[in-house]
């Protein structure tokens, strides 16, 4: 029997946790995002239009057009089916696509941008880590370095940290538009609560974001040490020290996902291991794709 698609709503909360759940290392932007922002979209930030594939009442493919234009996508099947449904239901622009890799290249072949110019088009090691397996760098274990909360007067130094980390990691073009979107972001953070800056002797020397969020759980993201600033152990400071903190808070696991060689090597010192491979495509322009 065909799976039949249908746009998810308020009340398919359940259905849409009990299928990420089988696939919740791969499912973090999914998962956070509709618990955050729920299942009906209105334009704010984390929201989305879903479009499920069903056999009986499970479900086995899901894809969202989020708020940014970016499409996640989780499917045992009919990838390309359920983005394309997604987008004909939100009638907004395409800005990338991500998930597990194959299914990233389903959903993009299924719009006819399989050769799109994209500022960013990378198959990524996807990497977990059991917090209770963390291991705790001595210079942060000692108090050589600290780690915490940035405080007011630091968030204009982010924004500046995550417009260069857009540029260099993400490949976007710096822009009046990514200053304004990376301080949206900052402040966004700041809002949550889910961001971390490394200090050594009371100097700024490197950051890090989560960029998902569940009770249980918590995925990486926006990682940025500046270049004078590297080879000398910060990034791994500062994501443990923002670990330390999500594990006391109650969270059991962390995941993320690179394609950087040193950032892999930072991250396995302290415990993560390799569990698959993510896509992620970030188009150079947003596409207006018919339906």
């Amino acid at each position: 029997m065909t799976p039949r698609l249908r746009l998810l709503a308020p009340g398919d909360e359940a259905a849409l946790e009990a299928f990420l759940r089988r696939h919740a290392d791969s499912s973090m932007f999914l998962r956070s995002n509709a618990r955050a922002a729920g299942l009906e979209y209105r334009g704010a930030p984390y929201q989305a239009t879903y479009v499920a594939a069903f056999r009986d009442d499970a479900i086995t493919a899901v894809a969202a057009h989020c708020w940014n234009g970016m499409i996640l996508v989780q499917a045992t099947e009919r990838a390309g089916d359920v983005a394309r449904a997604a987008v004909e239901h939100s009638c907004r622009p395409i800005a990338g696509f991500s998930g597990p890799v194959d299914q990233v290249a389903a959903a993009r072949r299924a719009f006819g941008l399989a050769g799109a110019p994209a500022a960013r088009d990378s198959m990524e090691r996807l990497y977990a880590l059991s917090l209770d397996d963390l291991v705790v760098p001595p210079a942060l274990a000692s108090g050589a370095v600290t780690c915490r909360r940035p405080e007011a007067h630091e968030l204009d130094l982010l924004t500046r940290w995550r417009v260069a980390f857009s540029i260099e990691a993400l490949g976007l073009a710096e822009t009046a538009a990514l200053t304004h979107d990376a301080r949206s972001a900052i402040l966004r953070h700041e809002r949550d609560a889910s961001h971390w800056i490394l200090l050594d002797g009371g100097t700024p020397v490197s950051y890090s974001a989560f960029n998902a969020r569940l009770p249980d759980a918590v995925q990486l993201g926006s990682v940025w040490t500046p270049p004078e600033a590297r080879s000398r152990g910060y990034a791994r400071a500062v994501v443990a020290g923002s670990l330390l903190e999500a594990r006391r808070q109650g969270a059991a696991r962390a995941v993320l996902f690179t394609d950087h060689p040193a950032a892999e090597r930072a991250y396995e010192a302290i415990g993560f291991q390799a569990v698959g491979e993510y896509g992620l495509v970030l188009l150079r322009e947003p596409m207006i794709v018919a339906g």
